[in-house]
């Protein structure tokens, strides 16, 4: 069953490309306990990595870190050659909870424009880059709107817009599409991997739908639960060699899909000490 996953070799091989985020021998402690371990990971430019792993395993607290929220007990985490050592400008976070992320008080258009504020774009120029990136997330005629008169999956679009507005190198997605229903997550699955290639960003995905992993990713990384300070916390890293433009029917019934996910649901499913 596994002889056709392809495990990435963490090790940087001779010629390649140097990664854009590198963690070495990252470790956190949480008081007495570590919750993550011996993490080598790295993250191409322009690739979108999912991660999956059970419950507790540190997949939110990898985001953090990432983010420069929070930062290591021990390893280092570069980017570009530099330590990541707080928030940077161009790296933007998604939540799940997307009705708390917006501004209520202002409209789809507001809502973007702050990202645009934050960034000190002229008020003269917004309107011409806000226009554009709703347009792209299927919001071009909603711009008026407040985010109560929006369903979920358009909130959740305004949410990616907001982000794209500051046009990030990072993005960085903490289980967006994990409260919405199928039909709105499959059509915002298929809108994100446009937006992100078009865009050349890099993506890192948390996500509990081992399915959603598989669709978008050019790998996923599975976290082990409870490392300690033995095992790392990676437990797998596998290419995903699924074709691109991928599509809701066709890729889910490749028979590389069933495969990956069989691997990846045995993987969740195994007995932790």
């Amino acid at each position: 069953m596994t002889a056709s996953l392809r495990v990435v070799d963490a090790a940087p091989r001779a010629g390649a490309a140097a990664p854009l985020i590198r963690l070495s021998g990252v470790a956190l402690d949480l008081g007495d306990r570590r919750i993550i371990n011996g993490l080598d990971l790295d993250l191409g430019r322009g690739e979108f990595v999912c991660v999956v792993g059970p419950s507790g395993c540190g997949k939110t607290t990898l985001l953090r870190l990432l983010s420069g929220l929070v930062q290591p007990s021990a390893g280092s985490i570069l980017r570009d050659g530099r330590p990541i050592d707080g928030p940077a400008q161009d790296v933007a976070i998604v939540f799940q909870d997307y009705g708390r992320s917006l501004l209520p008080w202002r409209s789809v258009a507001g809502n973007v424009s702050l990202a645009l504020e934050a960034a000190r774009v002229p008020r003269a120029e917004r309107a011409s880059r806000i226009a554009p990136l709703l347009a792209q997330v299927g919001l071009g005629n909603h711009a008026d709107k407040y985010p109560a008169e929006l369903s979920g999956g358009m909130q959740q679009r305004l949410q990616i817009a907001r982000c794209l507005a500051q046009r990030p190198a990072v993005l960085l997605m903490d289980e967006p599409f994990g409260a919405l229903d199928a039909m709105t997550r499959q059509s915002l699955q298929d809108d994100l991997l446009a937006l992100v290639r078009r865009h050349g960003t890099t993506v890192l995905f948390i996500t509990h739908d081992l399915e959603e992993a598989i669709y978008l990713g050019d790998r996923v990384v599975a976290l082990r639960a409870n490392p300690g300070t033995g095992a790392s916390s990676l437990a797998q890293d596998i290419a995903i060699g699924l074709p691109h433009p991928r599509d809701q029917l066709s890729t889910r019934e490749h028979p590389e899909f069933l495969r990956l996910r069989r691997f990846l649901f045995d993987f969740i499913q195994e007995p932790r000490p």
